[in-house]
């Protein structure tokens, strides 16, 4: 079930991101190049192929290192496995590099595995957010909004969750925000993207009520 939030509720819920009982940021720094980053994992939810790894970027807004998506696949995907939260927040910084049919960024929440989780993401040559939610392996919209995305430039993505209640927002200004029940309970976190989106992201951060 979906339907629109209140102000206030919204209110309530970033004053309890905001009181979180733990955050964690990851810029990928520490990590060996051409690797996955430490306690990490990947996969694709659909056909084709991925390839994350971390890279050296003079670009990065935390130098000098980023993970990298560059392979081609419907939804590959990256999450952090030893992290299980319920209520709380995700935020990445991504750059959109290159792609004919797609240039997209997203951050993942409640992952339970490759086919179960919610993403929201932001895409360049659409130049929009949108919010959906993954169940049985099938992607189903919840809601999309116009928004500018540059291509080539560096944007935060940031999703607050509690309950039912979900809020997007896009270089510090929220496009999204409605209740939806689909996928409850705790999971893990991570980073999205789509078809043949070459994206970097940094400085991942999460933070929730509990591990």
């Amino acid at each position: 079930m979906t339907k629109p939030t209140t102000t206030a509720g919204l209110s309530l819920l970033a004053c309890g991101v905001a009181t979180a009982a733990f955050a964690e940021t990851i810029n990928f720094d520490a990590d060996r190049i051409g690797a996955l980053p430490a306690a990490w994992t990947a996969g694709v939810t659909g056909r084709g192929a991925f390839h994350w790894a971390v890279e050296a970027d003079a670009s990065a807004p935390s130098a000098p290192n980023v993970l990298k998506q560059s392979g081609r696949g419907d939804f590959p995907w990256c999450v952090k496995r030893d992290v299980a939260i319920a209520d709380g927040y995700v935020e990445v910084k991504f750059k959109p590099l290159a792609g004919t049919d797609d240039q997209a960024g997203g951050v993942v929440w409640r992952w339970k595995d490759g086919d179960n989780y919610y993403v929201a993401r932001a895409n360049a040559l659409e130049n929009n957010v949108s919010l959906y939610y993954t169940q049985s392996g099938r992607r189903i919209t919840l809601k999309y909004v116009d928004a500018p995305v540059a291509k080539g430039q560096w944007h935060v993505l940031r999703v607050e969750f509690a309950g039912s209640r979900i809020a997007v927002a896009l270089d510090g200004k929220r496009y999204i925000e409605l209740e939806d029940t689909h996928i409850g309970g705790a999971g893990a976190v991570g980073v999205w993207t789509k078809a043949d989106s070459v994206t970097v992201f940094d400085d991942f951060s999460y933070g929730g009520a509990g591990k």
